[in-house]
Parts: C-alpha cells; sequence; structure tokens
C-alpha cells in the first residue's frame, strides 16, 4: 500500500484511455481515470438529486381524489428513497476521491492489497478486495444467522 501522496501534476489522459492490467497498478493515469469516473458519477447523481427537488416542488399534495393522492405520495416517498440511497452513494464517492488524493486509492482496507483494475472499474467506491468482501459478507451472514 503506498505511504504518501500522490504528485500533484496534472495528468492528461487520452481520449480512450481505459486502465489495464498490464500498466504499473495505480499509476498517474489510472489514479486520473478513477478520479474523473468518480467526479462525473458524482454530478449525473447531483443533476438527478436537482431535478427530483425541482419535481417535488411543482408536486400537487393536494389532489382532489384520494387515490391520485395516494399515488403521488407513493411516487414522492419513492424518489426520496432513491434521493437517499444517491446521497449515501455521493459520499462514498467523496471517501474514494480523498483516498485518491492521499494515496491509498485502489487497495484494500483490511490487507492492504490490490483490489484490481476489473473490481474498480466495475465498482469505483470499492474498499475491500473481492476475497475480503467475500469474507466480510460471509461473516455477516454468520452472525445475522445466529440472531
Amino acid at each position: 500500500m503506498p505511504a504518501t501522496k500522490k504528485s500533484e501534476k496534472k495528468v492528461t489522459l487520452a481520449k480512450n484511455y481505459k486502465p489495464s492490467e498490464k500498466e504499473e497498478y495505480m499509476n498517474d493515469q489510472q489514479l486520473e481515470y478513477f478520479r474523473q469516473k468518480l467526479l462525473d458519477w458524482k454530478g449525473e447523481l447531483l443533476r438527478e438529486s436537482s431535478e427530483t427537488l425541482g419535481h417535488l416542488k411543482e408536486e400537487n399534495f393536494n389532489e382532489p381524489d384520494i387515490t391520485d393522492r395516494a399515488t403521488v405520495e407513493t411516487d414522492t416517498a419513492l424518489e426520496l428513497r432513491t434521493r437517499d440511497r444517491y446521497r449515501k452513494l455521493i459520499n462514498k464517492i467523496d471517501a474514494a476521491l480523498m483516498r485518491i488524493e492521499r494515496g491509498e486509492y485502489g487497495f484494500c482496507e483490511e490487507t492492504g492489497q490490490p483490489i484490481g483494475v476489473k473490481r474498480l472499474e466495475a465498482r469505483p467506491i470499492a474498499t475491500l478486495s473481492i476475497a475480503a468482501q467475500e469474507r466480510h459478507e460471509r461473516d455477516e451472514k454468520l452472525y445475522r444467522d445466529e440472531d
């Protein structure tokens, strides 16, 4: 696991750059790629949340028909739950961006081993390697079954 903060130099990615297992793990290019991926994802979530707020302001909760009012309330509750998930996801994205800044991104919090480019490509907020995640889920299931 890296012990020092990554350099502050500006990295420009090639237009179609994709991280590869053949490169040095978490080199400046890969870090910039994942940083941009996380920022884009966060921006998308924030835009969608903003749209929800606008939609909720326009929503008419005083529907005369009780069935229509129930539908509006159900739809609103679903939107709010979705936005709450987005809020939690944004917090995880911010944590991942901080790990990039500290030079810790891409390494398992439990073992210090590389998480892997493929796993980070699929889940850029991952904090555990696949083996550590499986162990964590197995332990969680074991303890949950004991209750």
